[in-house]
């Protein structure tokens, strides 16, 4: 199949990349490279089945790109760390823009032309949940004006134009919410997992905010990836699933893994309080993608964090 990957110059866009063309698929790939990297795909670039163009999603697909079978729509920044330059909150009109106009205009191309699209969106748009696990069917506890809100907010509402599209202009699409995801090729844009894990490298403190008893789930990216191309796959027209690692563990619970597997000498400090509108809680209920999909994640996090450790 002829398939396109928007941010697919991302930490989770170029794994996706690397695993479809494994699958013998002709790959293209659309990144603008604000929060992307060709490194993540400089291994991808010989392979004669895949096209990297350097473009931005918002505007949909460039005119030459045509017979396409399936859209991935993975295209945004995803961190939500307010100090680094990488983040939603330091690209706040892009990451509306790509979320929102990005995902319509894709949407009625796929439309128009019967192509299968799949929206990456994500376990913010639960907010700070009131329900725990978080199931598809909860509606969640978002703020709108929150400085979180530019990523929360244009997810949910991708969610709403993708299916209105479904409903009222035949979309064959799919909605994913992706929970934490880790991994080789991870950026270094201030999300925990990734932070903990420069620190302890560098003999520095492991940064925590608030005293880490707020809780996530992470998911291996090959696991994420699998599940991605089961929804795509498998996914019921409209249907939305949650993506992601149902064991749960706390901030220090992760601090002091990692400590463990890198033999770090690293304490761990709270560095501030928790950042307005930060979830204490987060959790996915997979039940529907284990009966749906039968995707479940097979990585645990000693192993994931072991080979992320690793890549460094």
């Amino acid at each position: 199949m002829k398939i396109v990957v928007t941010g697919g110059a991302g930490f989770l866009g170029s794994h996706l990349c690397e695993k479809l063309l494994e699958q013998v698929n002709e790959v293209i790939a659309i990144d603008n490279l604000i929060t992307g990297s060709e490194d993540n795909i400089a291994n991808l670039k010989d392979n004669p089945n895949f096209e990297f163009i350097n473009a931005d999603a918002s505007w949909g697909l460039p005119e030459e790109i045509t017979g396409v079978d399936q859209i991935y729509h993975l295209a945004s920044p995803a961190s939500p760390n307010k100090n680094n330059p990488q983040s939603y909150i330091a690209h706040p009109f892009e990451t509306m823009k790509v979320n929102t106009m990005g995902t319509m205009k894709l949407a009625e191309q796929a439309a128009k032309s019967g192509i299968r699209f799949l929206f990456a969106s994500t376990s913010e748009v639960y907010g700070d949940p009131l329900e725990h696990p978080q199931k598809e069917e909860y509606n969640g506890n978002v703020s709108t004006i929150g400085p979180r809100s530019v990523y929360d907010e244009s997810k949910r509402f991708g969610e709403t134009i993708v299916s209105a599209f479904v409903r009222s202009k035949e979309l064959d699409g799919v909605i994913v919410r992706i929970f934490n995801t880790y991994g080789p090729r991870m950026p270094e844009d201030g999300r925990v997992v990734i932070e903990f894990v420069k620190a302890a490298r560098d003999n520095q403190p492991l940064p925590m905010f608030g005293d880490g008893s707020q809780t996530r789930s992470f998911c291996f990216v090959s696991d994420m990836v699998d599940g991605l191309i089961s929804a795509m796959e498998k996914g019921e027209k409209g249907e939305v699933y949650n993506l992601g690692n149902p064991d749960e563990f706390t901030v220090l619970e992760l601090a002091e893994k990692v400590k463990q597997l890198t033999n770090s000498g690293s304490e761990i400090k709270q560095v501030e309080d928790l950042p307005e509108d930060d979830p204490k809680k987060r959790c996915p209920d997979i039940t529907k993608a284990k009966d749906k999909l039968g995707w479940e994640p097979m990585v645990g996090l000693d192993e994931g964090l072991k080979e992320l450790i690793a890549s460094f």
